[in-house]
Order: structure tokens, then sequence, then C-alpha cells
């Protein structure tokens, strides 16, 4: 069974590392970019997105290039505690929770792709510039290239989009662009050379409902850091759905210039950073439909959500184990193509609709209480919240630790 995948993101090449792990040898990734290169800041990998790397060999590589997350932090705009709780294998899991830079995760699932499925498992410089879903048995594509302009088509028994935010498979699929939504809000973020704080594997998000500040630590040295507020109104919106739009340090530090702890002082860590980038915090509402014939959308092509929660390539990682598993043990590609969308479209629905709530009322009846000094009470509403986010999210202690393995082996696996 021929498979193609759009996008070489994380979503796109942990697809591909699944499919190779349960048997699957005929797949291609097209990249529309002519390289893949380490753009992009830090994120959070928790222990439900490491177990699935992990099963796929991954672990090791992890450990060399993360950093350790052993506890989430909340604080007032003050500096004052709210609430803590431990993370990743201090609390219990079997699996370990990384903050890692993107751009070193995305290279080491490349890299691990073309090791295993060889190296024109990924092809770059090639855009999906047209799309017919409408066969029983396939998917019609129209590829582009890059350096020659020259368009041809390829037939594939199943096509992955996981071309982003801004997927022009989706797109095309749904006839028209789905529309990127905002909360009103701007993500600033960067990373500065400074040396560890608190436990050194902490991270801690500061604010309240007016402006959040998050740090923690992506490598020895290396303190990863973002603030989200309102938008100004006077300012350009720049693009939806573009990380990687440079904005001025020092503008950005003065939104923190109060942000000075004995612990940590932010005002200083932002100013340091060589270089700042903007994003209009975006997402899209959830889609009533994942599946088009034998073509099938994932990762935030399939639901970009706000980064909150620390599950945005989570959830895309998620998406790719369950959809290898399904087509490797499915009696048929269709059956494996709708069993992955009625598992996975109503539970990632739910996690986009949660982040929206994060975004909002959540943190404004958290900072309402902090303010009155009934930080006791604060802690136990965030501890309530990230309770049930767990539980929604697929990173519950004892669910996790239980939960199957969606590994399989070529041997099991389903001659569909």
């Amino acid at each position: 069974m021929s498979i193609v995948i759009v996008g070489a993101g994380i979503g796109g090449l942990t697809a591909a590392l699944s499919l190779h792990a349960a048997g699957r040898s005929d797949v291609v990734v097209l990249e529309a970019a002519r390289e893949i290169r380490d753009i992009g800041v830090g994120l959070n990998l928790p222990p439900h997105a490491v177990r699935e790397l992990s099963e796929l060999g991954l672990g090791d590589a992890l450990h060399q290039i993360g950093v350790l997350t052993r506890e989430l932090a909340y604080y007032d705009p003050a500096g004052r505690l709210i609430w803590a709780e431990p993370r990743g294998l201090v609390a219990g899991y079997r699996w370990p929770q990384y903050s890692i830079h993107r751009g070193a995760l995305q290279r080491l699932l490349a890299d691990a792709v073309s090791e295993r499925l060889g190296a024109s498992a990924i092809r770059t410089g090639q855009r999906v510039t047209g799309i017919d879903a409408g066969r029983g048995d396939g998917v019609t594509i129209e590829v582009t290239d890059h350096d020659t302009g020259r368009t041809t088509s390829q037939m594939a028994d199943v096509v992955i989009a996981a071309d982003g935010i801004r997927s022009s498979v989706r797109n095309s699929l749904y006839g028209s662009a789905i529309p990127l939504a905002s909360n009103g809000w701007v993500m600033y973020r960067g990373t500065t050379r400074a040396a560890p704080f608190l436990n050194g594997g902490s991270m801690v998000i500061i604010g309240d409902e007016t402006q959040r500040v998050v740090v923690y630590p992506i490598a020895d040295g290396v303190l990863n850091w973002l603030l989200v507020r309102p938008r100004d109104e006077t300012r350009a919106e720049t693009e939806r759905g573009n990380w990687n739009v440079p904005v001025s340090i020092e503008m950005t530090a003065s939104f923190v210039k109060d942000y000075r702890f004995d612990w940590l002082d932010v005002h200083q860590l932002v100013a340091s950073a060589t270089e700042a980038y903007e994003y209009p915090m975006a997402d899209i509402d959830p889609l009533p439909q994942w599946l088009f014939g034998r073509c099938v959308l994932l990762g935030d092509a399939a639901h970009a959500m706000y980064p909150f929660g620390s599950n945005g390539a989570s959830q895309a990682i998620l998406d790719a184990r369950v959809l290898a598993y399904e087509l490797a043990t499915a009696a048929t590609p269709d059956d494996a193509l709708r069993a992955y969308d009625a598992q996975r479209r109503p539970a990632v629905s739910e996690v986009q609709l949660a982040n929206r709530r994060q975004a909002g009322d959540v943190m404004a009846r958290v900072s309402a209480l902090a303010r009155r000094g009934a930080h006791g009470d604060a802690a136990t509403e965030l501890q309530d919240i990230e309770r049930r986010y767990k539980q929604l999210a697929g990173f519950d202690v004892e669910a996790l630790n239980n939960r199957k393995s969606w590994s399989v082996s070529a041997a099991t696996a389903s001659a569909g």
C-alpha cells in the first residue's frame, strides 16, 4: 500500500516513523520547503508524547537533546507562588517529560526517517497544488517542484495531510480556506543563554488574565521564554499562523519591566535575547470532517489549537501513532481511516476547546482569587483544572501508565 504524507513537520515525520515501525515501507513525505531547517524555539513534550516517541526507539536520543521537566509552577504577577506540581517521572509516570527546541526535535525525527526509510523518503521542495480524493481506491495529487516549476500527478492508496495550520490540502478538500480564529492575544517568544533557575527543571507560568509569561530550560544554559498579552490595536496585526515574524526585543522586554524576582529576573532574560518573534494567537474551530475518501488530516491541519497545555505537538504525535496502528491492523484501509477519525477527531476537538478556555476564563477566575489573597483557593482551582485537562488530553498518570501500546510489529500487521 502506497502512502504519501504531505508535510515534514513533527506530525508528518512521526507518522512516517510509525508506519515504518508497523511494517509499511512504501511511504513518502513531501515537504514544500526546500530544506528542513532548525527554526522555532521551545516546546514541551509531556509523558504521553514521550511514550510514543520512546516506543519508536527515540527515547535515548530525546534524553540527549532535551531537558527533563520536573515541575510546573504558577506564580502571580508579584512573583508569589500560587501552586506547583511535579511533572514527568517524579509525578509517577513511566515516561519523563522533556522541554526541547522544536527545531532539534524536527531534526531528530527527520534523521530517523532518512535512516530507516531511506534518503529519498523525504522529498523537499515539493508543494502539493491539487488533490482529487474522489476515487474510492486512492488519491491523486498534483505536485509542483520548487526548482523546476514542473507539476506532475501522483497516485497513492492513502494520503495523509499534515501540512500545518494553513494546510493547502485541507483547504482544497473543504473547497475554501478554513478561517483562523483569534482571541485577540499575541504571543512573543525567544530564547536566552542564562543560568538555570529554581530546581533547574522548572517550567513556570507567571501572571494573570492580562498577561502571562512562561519560562523553562530547553538546553544546558538556554532558557525558552514566551509571553502572551492582548494585541496592541495601534499596531498592524501580523500574519496569523506564521510563527517566525521578528519583533523588537526592546519593545518585548518593556512588557515585563516589573517582572523582576529574586528567583528569576524576567525583564533581564527577555532583554538579553538575541532575537524575538511575535505570533498572533490563532486556532481553528473543531472540524466536522477529517476524512475525505482515502485522504485524511493530521496534526495542525486537522486541529490547530492555542498553545496552552503543551499539547499542540503532542496531539499530532498521538494522531500519527493511532493512524499507523489502524492502518496496520484494520481489515481494509477504509476501515482504518474511519477508525482513526472516530478515535481522534472527537477527542482532539475537546482539547482544542479546552485550550480556548485556558486562554480565557480559566486564568480570569484563578487571577481574581489570587488578587484577593486567596492563593489557597486559586491553587485548588488550578489543581482541579490540571487534573481534568490531563484526563481530556490523554496523560492522566494511571490511564497513561496502563494504556495498551499502539506499537505494531510487522509480523502481526494486517495485509490490508
